[in-house]
């Protein structure tokens, strides 16, 4: 801070941003400020953004809040399964437990707030025994939605964590199978999560009886936004001649660097609809930097392909901009070919 002041330079770094934030909101310097902000916007992600939550509620930041709780919603099982959710005081936790845009399953929640549970009670010297783990939590525990667990969730883990008492493992179960459901303290509506949107870079698609081949080779696509948006997965063609499975290995990467990947399968029903394959996590995708979508297809090469590609979409408040990419060996482009939509959160 003293360095802005005497010399007109800001010097910041991960290690001493927050530090210097507080400074500037202490000696009001709000320029400086407004760049500790900006510099903890720009680095934020899923590894830090409940920690980021924290601190934004603590120093009166709006703007950064609404930032972490968009990384939080979108990355929710990165963000609860990251060392800095354990580091978050008891405030944060109840708000981002009672989050109803969670995209997250309840068991990991719950494991999240176990672990919370456990560095509290190192934090206050209390042993590390389960009637602690219950006391740190306090009326918190009845947040976790888990009720709207997987009934295979529930009695693999929460019943048998020795958090809840045996009463509240009684009647969540009998909730479960009883057609005369018991009163319960915690919530039991499912969150609403996220709703995935879709960037459709086509406007119309097509077959051809000499096939559209595949045999192991790449179809890729380089994307870029104007605002940060979270790729949840793509939307692929199937078969064009009648219902076929497909082994789809989907890639996003930034200069050449891989941020997600997975490989799974999908069926076709026979129409032109495109059909989701999704990421384990979402990926965070920042605006103005091209990204790589790929995608090895394995299945009945009789499908359909898009035609007349646009080279910029816009998505509710998102502008997706598209460029061929060097990756693609099969023919796909910005004009046609395959990978016909991103599914995003924003």
């Amino acid at each position: 801070m003293l360095k802005y002041i005497y010399c007109d330079e800001i010097d910041l770094c991960a290690d001493t941003v927050l530090a210097t934030l507080y400074a500037a909101k202490k000696y009001i310097v709000p320029h400086l400020a407004r760049a500790c902000v900006n510099f903890l916007e720009t680095s934020l992600s899923a590894k830090n953004a409940c920690v980021l939550l924290s601190q934004s509620c603590l120093f009166e930041e709006p703007d950064l809040t609404q930032r972490c709780w968009e990384v939080i919603d979108a990355q929710a099982e990165l963000a609860l399964k990251s060392e800095g959710f354990c580091d978050i005081d008891s405030q944060t936790l109840e708000s981002i437990l009672r989050r109803e845009t969670l995209n997250a399953k309840e068991i990991v929640v719950f494991e999240a707030a176990l672990s919370w549970a456990e560095a509290e009670c190192q934090r206050q010297d209390l042993p590390l025994s389960i009637d602690n783990k219950r006391k740190v939590l306090g009326k918190a525990v009845y947040l976790i939605r888990i009720p709207t667990m997987a009934l295979d969730d529930f009695a693999n883990g929460a019943a048998q964590s020795g958090v809840l008492t045996l009463n509240e493992t009684n009647d969540i179960f009998l909730w479960y199978t009883a057609a005369k459901k018991p009163e319960l303290q915690f919530v039991s509506n499912p969150r609403k999560g996220l709703v995935p949107q879709r960037c459709h870079r086509f406007q119309s698609c097509a077959y051809r009886s000499n096939q559209w081949r595949y045999r192991g080779r790449c179809d890729s696509i380089q994307f870029a936004v104007d605002k940060r948006v979270f790729i949840a997965g793509f939307g692929l063609y199937g078969s064009s001649c009648g219902s076929a499975e497909y082994s789809a290995k989907i890639e996003l990467k930034r200069q050449g660097v891989v941020l997600g990947q997975n490989l799974s399968k999908y069926f076709s029903d026979g129409s032109s609809n495109t059909f989701p394959v999704w990421f384990e996590y979402p990926v965070q995708i920042e605006p103005d930097t091209f990204y790589t979508a790929s995608v090895v297809l394995d299945g009945n090469e009789l499908s359909y392909f898009g035609q007349e590609g646009m080279t910029e979409v816009q998505c509710g408040k998102v502008t997706f901009q598209f460029q061929c990419s060097s990756d693609s060996t099969n023919g796909t482009g910005v004009q046609g070919g395959q990978i016909p939509e991103l599914i995003f959160y924003a």
